[in-house]
């Protein structure tokens, strides 16, 4: 059943653009208060902004990098200072690297799951007290990688099966509390993340069209984000864009299987050498509009 999500306080990380950036504009037309929190100060306030429509502050927002709990924790504390609490928190920040294990420096590799898995921890630990307090929930944002793998996303899909299995545990230990615990999972988004990917290299283009059904299809993050406003509304288990993936976590067993084995390898074959070509000559191991391109200037190796 679902519940006015009407003055209810949001955390949402990752909330610069994105899903999480759309995903803030749904729940603020829903009546929510929105704490936007990312790396991007200038998109956070070019949001909060715009949510606020120049009225009164409803809408706030906090500069913190996920990956530092000293930056996580002074985003939180500033919420519950301005808002009054918390009664959502939403960790959403996530980034993917480009290419392989071979090719991608171990740093590259890395920063990924630490932005992805130890970043939703860092978060969910700092909000948790004021979101108990409220009896409130916890929305982890996982990934279809979180039951099916790719080559070319070993540490993303590393993160994700990781952020699952971390909401799924927490869920049991705080039940007894009141407070609800989703994971959600989207597959392809129309977001700067996968657009950056599908620009940078043919190879992944080519064999994410060959992925049947929702597995290869797009959706638009307007429809990914009224799903996730949807979910949060219902305080639901597990939120699945498209719904249809639900399949397919069903199915994970076969998902990952020596059967299913088989025809990945055969394709990576060809696909994989032709990836660390592309990932190799494109000199970096992030997408363009990410900010760990823009700031760390990573390259990846070049044999």
């Amino acid at each position: 059943m679902a519940r006015s999500i009407t003055d209810q306080v949001v955390l949402v990380t990752g909330a610069a653009r994105g899903i999480g950036a759309e995903t803030a504009r749904v729940l603020a037309r829903q009546g929510a208060r929105l704490s936007l929190v990312g790396l991007e100060p200038d998109a956070l306030a070019a949001l909060a902004a715009e949510l606020n429509g120049g009225g009164p502050e409803r809408h706030v927002w906090f500069e913190a990098d996920v990956t530092d709990q000293a930056s996580i924790d002074a985003a939180v504390a500033g919420t519950v200072e301005r808002l009054g609490g918390i009664d959502v928190v939403m960790a959403n920040a996530g980034i993917a690297n480009n290419g392989t294990v071979a090719i991608n420096p171990p740093d590259a590799l890395v920063r990924t799951i630490d932005v992805n898995l130890n970043g939703v921890v860092r978060t969910v630990s700092a909000a948790l007290p004021h979101v108990t307090e409220r009896r409130g929930y916890v929305l982890v944002v996982a990934s279809l990688a979180s039951f099916t793998v790719l080559p070319g996303m070993a540490a993303y899909c590393a993160s994700k099966a990781g952020a699952e299995a971390f909401a799924n545990v927490l869920r049991l230990e705080v039940a007894h509390k009141g407070v609800k615990v989703g994971s959600c999972h989207p597959s392809w988004i129309d977001t700067d993340l996968v657009r950056d990917t599908e620009n940078d290299l043919r190879t992944f283009r080519e064999i994410r069209s060959r992925l049947p059904g929702p597995l290869g299809s797009t959706t638009t993050v307007q429809a990914c984000a009224a799903a996730v406003a949807e979910g949060i509304a219902k305080r639901k288990r597990r939120i699945y864009v498209p719904r249809s993936l639900a399949v397919f976590q069903a199915l994970r067993t076969i998902v990952i299987s020596p059967v299913s084995d088989i025809g990945i390898k055969l394709q990576a074959r060809k696909a994989v050498p032709a990836l660390e070509a592309e990932v190799a000559a494109l000199g970096r191991s992030f997408g363009a509009k990410t900010v760990e391109a823009q700031e760390t200037g990573q390259t990846v190796q070049q044999g």
